[in-house]
């Protein structure tokens, strides 16, 4: 991180400003920061670098939509999710760059597959959240949540790609735009401030990491007003479509590097 070049601070610049717009417009969009910040960087050093900025959206985010977030479901997920951390970060102790790079190449596939397959089954899942909410399906409602919370856990843990799973979930519980960005801002705020002292611990985040996040901290605030300008305005299908190919490209370039 002390040799980065004019071109490589631009890439990180711009994926900086991405993390921004996607904490206050589409989450999906974040997944091809993380492949830039993974392709740039060391892969496992990336991961420390991305999180203090995955923060500062976090915060924008929660102060757009504070008013509107599910607590119930909040709770629901966070005992999965700390069960997820705790594997990723168990797989951290022990991996090196190219197994790190790996998986967040494979990941990246992975949430690319699953973004696919959310919106191709969105009609059915809409009508299964709708009978979660009134009561019905508990058991197999608590499981979907904890399923989906660990995998959640660990891919944010690893990658910071939790987004993708989540979206699925709360997609799928039937929520709308404004009680979905709500309750992704905070449980995403809630997580990532809690992942900080695992990261500190693996030595992902240190005195460099912070410099460099400091500079580009300032791209993800224009970022996030951007994204708070045009959320009401968004192509959802034409974007999630650039989103997934971007993202395959980045997880092809991953696993191929």
């Amino acid at each position: 991180m002390d040799t980065i070049t004019l071109w490589a601070f631009v890439a990180l610049a711009g994926a900086a400003t991405l993390v921004g717009f996607s904490k206050t417009a589409v989450s999906g969009a974040n997944t091809v920061s993380l492949a830039v910040f993974a392709a740039v960087l060391p892969a496992r050093e990336s991961t420390g670098v991305l999180l203090p900025l995955l923060i500062v959206g976090d915060v924008f985010a929660v102060y757009t939509y504070r008013r509107h977030a599910d607590w119930a479901t909040l709770v629901r997920l966070f005992p999965a999710v700390a069960a997820g951390v705790v594997a990723g970060t168990v797989f951290m102790l022990w991996a090196d760059d190219a197994a790190v790079r790996t998986s967040i190449g494979a990941i990246l596939l992975l949430m690319a597959g699953v973004t696919v397959w959310r919106r191709r089954a969105a009609g059915k899942a809409d009508e299964a959240g709708k009978a979660e909410k009134t009561g019905e399906g508990q058991g197999s409602a608590r499981l979907k949540a904890g399923s989906y919370g660990v995998l959640g856990g660990f891919t944010t843990m690893v990658a910071n790609a939790g987004g993708p799973v989540m979206s699925m979930y709360l997609l799928s519980a039937g929520f709308r735009k404004l009680g979905f960005l709500g309750t992704s801002a905070w449980f995403f705020l809630i997580v990532n401030v809690a992942k900080v002292p695992f990261s500190v611990g693996l030595g992902l985040i240190d005195g460099h990491s912070l410099l460099l996040d400091a500079a580009l901290a300032l791209f993800v605030i224009p970022g996030a007003f951007l994204g708070k300008a045009v959320v009401d305005r968004i192509n959802q299908r034409l974007f999630e479509r650039l989103v997934i190919a971007a993202t395959v490209v980045g997880g092809a370039q991953l696993l191929l590097r």
